[in-house]
């Protein structure tokens, strides 16, 4: 080969490279990679596209079917437990209601009996509406108190040296003790005066201030009061 010839290959291999050059310089200012043509992924593959931010998803709104089928659904759940709570809340009254039928009323019946008399038949008839009143309330099973409250010349009821009820108290006392007696201390300290003696109290009496005065504070708390 002459040297003509050979200036003449190196200035054609120069020419091509120069050529070549150029488009892979312009691809890459232009952001892209150029790509052999080819149809398989070689060693040296690369993506065609220019490179991008991930994307980010955003969840997609509930579609109206599913909107139709739930809200039917929670007023079905609503009404359900409205129903449930109703019907509990009936079933709490239904018990609360049979208890009050079945228990008794829890009451106490308080009643005063005054004896201002020195006469033995009001001091009988006093006992007598103890003992019938306290048999009726045992009978119904509810309880009852009754105070048998004497003064003036009534006091001779409780007198333990004049009373013409005595044995009768004494026995009251252990049958019925729904039954209690006072015995006013104004009376006894005036028949101590006129007497010039101690008044004796029978052992199963309370002496208390004044006969009047305890009818009254009893009165005062809600007691019945009754004159025989």
């Amino acid at each position: 080969m002459s040297i003509f010839q050979q200036i003449a290959k190196v200035a054609t291999m120069g020419a091509f490279a120069v050529l070549l050059a150029v488009p892979i310089a312009a691809a890459e200012q232009g952001g892209r990679y150029w790509v052999p043509k080819t149809t398989s992924a070689g060693p040296y593959w690369r993506p065609s596209a220019p490179y991008s931010e991930p994307t980010t998803m955003t969840p997609a709104a509930p579609s109206s079917e599913l909107m139709t089928h739930a809200a039917p659904h929670g007023r079905w759940l609503v009404k359900n437990s409205t129903k449930r709570l109703a019907a509990k809340q009936s079933r709490t009254r239904s018990s609360l209601a049979a208890m009050a039928r079945i228990a008794p009323v829890s009451k106490t019946h308080r009643l005063i009996l005054q004896v201002n008399t020195h006469d033995p038949a009001a001091m009988n008839l006093a006992l007598n509406n103890a003992t019938n009143v306290t048999e009726h309330y045992r009978e119904l099973g509810e309880e009852v108190k009754i105070e048998v409250i004497t003064f003036g010349p009534g006091l001779h009821m409780l007198r333990d040296d004049t009373s013409p009820v005595k044995a009768r108290i004494e026995q009251m006392a252990l049958s019925t003790p729904e039954v209690s007696f006072k015995a006013c201390g104004n009376t006894q300290e005036k028949m101590h005066q006129a007497e010039h003696k101690d008044i004796p109290i029978v052992s199963q009496a309370q002496v208390v201030k004044s006969g009047v005065v305890r009818v009254m504070e009893l009165q005062e708390t809600g007691w019945t009061y009754v004159k025989p």
